[in-house]
């Protein structure tokens, strides 16, 4: 059956997942004038909560069939996407999209009867903290043309300049890249503020050094800003922090680990 699509807003728009990208994207697309037909989860009352963020959606749980919309976007964990994409029951011809960095396409688009894309939004999505969409770049695939444009038009409706076309071997690469960028440093940065407690020393202490060190990351190549005294080769120092560390041994392997990666690096660009 063939299906013609808005070629720009508004679409009409399910959402499937009532986790922190779901519950992001809900009232953003609303507020960009999208009609939201139905927000679908795995329980009713966190459906119909979130439901409650975008007017006329609709709460469903559970296997049965969904609301009419121009795209279904599967805004669920990446080991939960396989399932619910084969669980749930979408329109003949619909356009059903995942917005995850790492699950390929072919995930949705071996699905019998549907057109299979990736919506994938290069955010760090967080309860309580509003997101700038106009900022946030959003990877777009398909598994045919016209699903692409709809997609791709969904995508620049909510980020205008940073939405674009990225294939999934790329894409897989970039949340790689996104997983060393984010989320590995927010669990050093735990490190640092428990070390600084246990020192009786307040966490805001470091907040001009992260800031400079992100601002010097995002203006010139990270490798050639590196500091500290494993670039050094300070044996001494880097002793003397493992000491410190003997109360942790998994922060202690975790310094040598990194320490050892920074050298290595270093020695490479140098020789």
């Amino acid at each position: 059956m063939e299906h013609h699509f808005p070629a720009d807003r508004p679409f009409r728009v399910a959402v499937l997942g009532t986790g922190r990208v779901a519950s992001h994207l809900v009232p953003a697309l609303a507020r960009a004038g999208h009609q939201v037909t139905a927000v679908w989860g795995r329980s009713l009352a966190a459906a119909t909560e979130l439901a409650a963020l975008a007017p006329g959606a609709l709460p469903v749980a559970g296997p049965g069939p969904l609301p009419a919309a121009d795209i279904y976007l599967v805004a669920v964990s990446d080991a939960a996407v396989a399932e619910v994409v084969s669980a749930v029951r979408f329109p003949a011809g619909s356009i059903v999209a995942h917005t995850s960095g790492s699950v390929p396409l072919a995930a949705v688009a071996a699905v019998p009867e549907v057109r299979g894309g990736v919506w994938y939004p290069l955010q760090t999505f967080s309860a309580g903290r509003a997101v700038d969409w106009a900022q946030v770049p959003i990877c777009v695939e398909a598994a045919d043309s016209a699903a692409e444009t709809a997609l791709l038009a969904l995508a620049r409706s909510l980020s205008p300049e940073k939405a674009q076309l990225v294939a999934t071997p790329q894409r897989q690469a970039l949340h790689v890249a996104a997983v060393f960028a984010c989320n590995f440093p927010y669990h050093l940065l735990g490190i640092s503020q428990e070390l600084l407690g246990a020192a009786g020393l307040p966490w805001p202490l470091l907040e001009p050094l992260i800031r400079e060190t992100v601002e010097k990351a995002l203006t010139n190549p990270p490798f050639q800003g590196q500091t500290g005294p494993a670039v050094r080769a300070d044996v001494p120092t880097m002793q003397a922090h493992q000491r410190l560390l003997a109360d942790h041994p998994n922060w202690q392997a975790l310094y040598e680990q990194l320490s050892a990666s920074i050298r290595r690096q270093h020695e490479e660009r140098t020789t």
